[in-house]
């Protein structure tokens, strides 16, 4: 099969379409041929050793330290069932399905192997693979942090960052779950973000978001846009700051609480293969669904991870595996 590897820490460039063994399959999983997989901030901070702040250490003794330690990435997929091991029963071969490898990673290539009971389902109604291809990387953070925030209905939030993968998923779920949605985002995608379920939309651009005289019950930050400090001033009482991109400082500050209760959650989401199959349920009714901005060819992945370190892309980028 064909994969592309990042054998060294860099931009775009280092990355190279190689042959690589098709996996082996054991007795509990099954082989998924890809048709389409995603490239996402994740992607590109691993490509290019961009870890946060006070966790570049870390991120090179876990991930690896002259270049990573699985070359092979991309966490999102979705195909066709090639081969099923001895011992599955859950899936038949030529079933379409969706799948999450998270931190193991293994996307970027034309087959992957995965257990039948991990993060994988069969392809929800109404989907085609590049929209399930889309679903776990911002559904599954989303799904996380509201619920380490104990997220309910008639709450207040503030989702910052709202027009990328992670911040189309918060806006989506945080609504369905009855909350009353502010987005910040710029203008020019204020009607995407709108249409995906905010109920207001402030462009971060023209308003000081943290001079806001409103109040929330949580702040979700996706993208770094504040710190605790500045959120406590738009919290309420035993208010929640999501800190998503935080980087060490924050993984430290949210041991603690600030003024009344208020408090940051930060750290790195759980992968819950739960939370992949609850994903495909919301989509097929409709009350999730990702965003694509574009779609690349199998042979322009390294294009889509230019295009993505842009930090302009609007819901997921799709790289098209196969017919």
């Amino acid at each position: 099969m064909q994969a592309w590897f990042a054998r060294h820490y860099g931009g775009p460039e280092v990355l190279r379409l190689a042959q690589a063994p098709i996996p082996a399959i054991k007795p509990d999983q099954i082989l998924v041929r890809i048709l389409a997989t995603t490239v996402n901030s994740g992607d590109v901070r691993v490509r290019g050793c961009d870890f946060p702040a006070g966790t570049k250490l870390m991120g090179r003794l876990a991930l690896g330290w002259n270049g990573p330690r699985q070359p092979i990435l991309g966490t999102e997929y979705a195909g066709v069932v090639e081969s099923i091991g001895a011992g599955v029963t859950r899936f038949q071969n030529g079933d379409a399905v969706y799948a999450f490898s998270g931190l193991i990673m293994r996307a970027h290539a034309q087959y992957a192997a995965i257990a039948e009971n991990g993060p994988v389902a069969l392809l929800p109604a109404g989907l085609d693979f590049h929209q399930a291809s889309s679903l776990c990387f911002g559904g599954t953070t989303a799904l996380h942090y509201l619920r380490q925030a104990g997220l309910k209905p008639g709450d207040d939030i503030l989702v910052l960052g709202a027009s990328g993968a992670v911040g189309l998923a918060l806006v989506q779920l945080a609504r369905h779950r009855g909350a009353r949605v502010t987005a910040s985002t710029s203008a020019a995608n204020a009607e995407l973000v709108l249409r995906h379920g905010a109920d207001r939309v402030i462009d971060y651009r023209s308003t000081d978001i943290a001079s806001l005289p409103d109040r929330f019950d949580i702040v979700a930050d996706a993208v770094g846009a504040m710190t605790f400090i500045d959120a406590q001033n738009l919290l309420r009482p035993e208010g929640r700051y999501l800190a998503i991109a935080g980087a060490l400082k924050e993984m430290l500050g949210s041991l603690s609480k600030g003024r009344e209760g208020r408090r940051m959650i930060a750290g790195p989401a759980a992968e819950r293969a739960e939370d992949v199959v609850e994903l495909g349920r919301l989509a097929a009714a409709g009350h999730y669904r990702p965003h694509i901005d574009k779609v690349f060819d199998w042979s322009e992945l390294p294009a889509a991870h230019a295009y993505v370190e842009t930090g302009r892309k609007r819901g997921s980028v799709v790289v098209s595996v196969g017919e």
